[in-house]
């Protein structure tokens, strides 16, 4: 898919530099999720949330139990709105 995630490198906190399979790049601050959900809340010890990998396209943690949708990473990474149309994924 266009918008998965390919690379991700820990910066600080939070902070997630990532590279998506269309070649773009950008920052993803994830403290938001993290402070808020019962889901994420395992990833607020930040030796925890270092864990992550890359897989099927995305962000994961505790083997694929954490995940963020890789459409929602690639807009706050990028800051480019993802458009659905008729199935077809595009950048506005």
């Amino acid at each position: 898919m266009y918008f998965n995630v390919i690379d991700a490198i820990y910066i600080e906190e939070y902070r997630i530099n990532l590279k998506f399979k269309n070649g773009k790049t950008g920052i993803v601050n994830l403290a938001e999720y993290i402070s808020t959900g019962e889901v994420f809340k395992s990833l607020q010890s930040l030796e925890d949330f270092k864990k992550f990998s890359v897989d099927y396209g995305t962000l994961t943690w505790n083997n694929g139990e954490i995940d963020i949708a890789p459409e929602t990473l690639y807009e706050k990474a990028t800051a480019e709105k993802i458009v659905f149309d008729k199935n077809v994924q595009k950048v506005s």
